[in-house]
């Protein structure tokens, strides 16, 4: 079925008023949604799901949105499928305000945002550009990040809604809508209600290029290195003080550079400090260690023990303890017991007439926790770039191309029953 020729595309509409409602999540709150204004932007999709045909559409007290599109088809046991997308945005960087802008017909050309010029989106400086001439741009307008990442997600996933309820030629089982807040702050799932969603499977609509799909993640634990050192008055601290902020500067400046976010790429994991908090007694260093291989995660922790134990050689009397607390854990692991969960994301992919490419996330998604849930949820591109930035941008194009392979993926689901 070709579908790009039958739709009215509705999702540039949805994702430029998402955008202007600001989501951002509070790693500081523990409130769940950590941010109330989460909810103003979820009570908006819960309206226009029951417009287009959602009845059973509500937002729960801890903001979670939930829907069901109902089955058109007389095929008994079709799985019920699940697409999910997060409401927040990053703390990274301003959602306050998000002023979008649609630059038409992109040739290669700089974009600079006009306010504040010294943004510039440059295609050197975002290779996936190049495959982006003749389509649509949505960029912030230089103060803020745009919040492609992932509203683009939520808009594909609610024109997708309106098309199966338009389309009734578009053959599928129940689907199953779940949209979350603080994904961006690692809580995405924390009070999802699984026995509700009664889902075999899930897809988040949460990545980058167009035609890719993410089948692995990153494993993650957090790791807090306690510092206790000797005080002393500054004014007759000769010989006795022993000051953590040194100790702790000290241990950041000798963790080795290759085993650094900003030294490591592709499959290769780091370890990453995050804060610093103390005074000259007593400091943490938190840190936050991933890989895509559990074990290593170990080796990674026991890097930052070696090196706090060279340190401190220097500082007789001083002491620290390492805590480490699990995160989420690779979701390859699940999905490979569940083959055709992802052969059906790649299908849909090439049927939407894309080259699908099946790659690995340098990160985590809601799907890493979902598929230890129960859920198994690989994650599928949205379109988004240049995520927690004010050069974030998306285009209107991929954001279409994200629909079709939903509305293909329901299809397929049905056709395999």
């Amino acid at each position: 079925m070709n579908l790009n020729s039958s739709l009215n595309f509705t999702v540039t509409e949805r994702f430029l008023r998402y955008v202007t409602i600001d989501t951002q999540s509070d790693p500081q709150s523990d409130t769940c949604p950590s941010t109330e204004k989460q909810k103003n932007l979820g009570r908006l999709l819960v309206n226009e799901l029951i417009e287009i045909g959602l009845h059973d559409a509500h937002i729960d007290e801890h903001g979670y949105v939930y829907a069901t599109v109902p089955s058109n088809t007389n095929k008994a046991a079709i799985p019920v499928i699940c697409f999910c997308s997060h409401m927040d945005t990053a703390p990274d960087c301003s959602g306050t305000n998000v002023k979008p802008i649609v630059h038409k017909n992109y040739k290669g050309q700089d974009l600079v945002l006009p306010d504040d010029p010294s943004q510039i989106i440059k295609l050197m400086g975002h290779p996936d550009l190049k495959n982006q001439i003749g389509n649509d741009i949505v960029t912030a307008s230089g103060n803020t990040l745009l919040g492609a990442d992932n509203k683009a997600g939520v808009a594909e996933i609610m024109d997708a809604c309106y098309q199966l309820m338009n389309h009734p030629e578009i053959r599928h089982g129940k689907i199953r809508i779940l949209f979350t807040p603080d994904e961006e702050i690692g809580r995405g799932v924390d009070k999802v209600d699984i026995e509700k969603l009664a889902a075999y499977a899930g897809y988040t609509m949460d990545g980058e290029s167009a035609g890719n799909m993410e089948n692995e993640t990153f494993s993650a634990d957090g790791t807090k290195l306690t510092i206790h050192g000797i005080s002393a008055h500054p004014g007759f601290a000769k010989g006795k003080m022993q000051s953590v902020i040194k100790i702790a500067a000290q241990i950041v400046a000798a963790l080795p550079y290759d085993l650094s976010p900003e030294g490591t790429e592709n499959m290769q994991g780091f370890v990453h400090p995050v804060g610093i908090e103390g005074h000259v007694e007593t400091a943490t260093i938190d840190f936050i260690i991933r890989d895509f291989e559990d074990e290593k995660l170990i080796d990674h922790a026991n890097t930052i023990r070696r090196v706090a134990d060279e340190v401190l050689k220097r500082f007789p009397g001083s002491s620290y303890e390492l805590q480490t607390k699990p995160q989420y854990r690779n979701m390859k692991s699940v999905l490979d017991k569940h083959p055709q969960i992802v052969e059906y994301g790649m299908e849909a992919m090439k049927r939407a007439g894309l080259n699908a490419k099946l790659c690995s996330i340098r990160g985590g998604t809601d799907g890493s926790r979902l598929s230890f849930m129960g859920l198994p949820c690989p994650n599928i591109f949205a379109g988004e770039h240049a995520f927690h930035s004010k050069q974030e941008w998306v285009s209107v194009q991929d954001m279409q191309k994200a629909v079709e392979t939903i509305l293909h993926l329901c299809m397929i689901w049905e056709e395999n029953a």
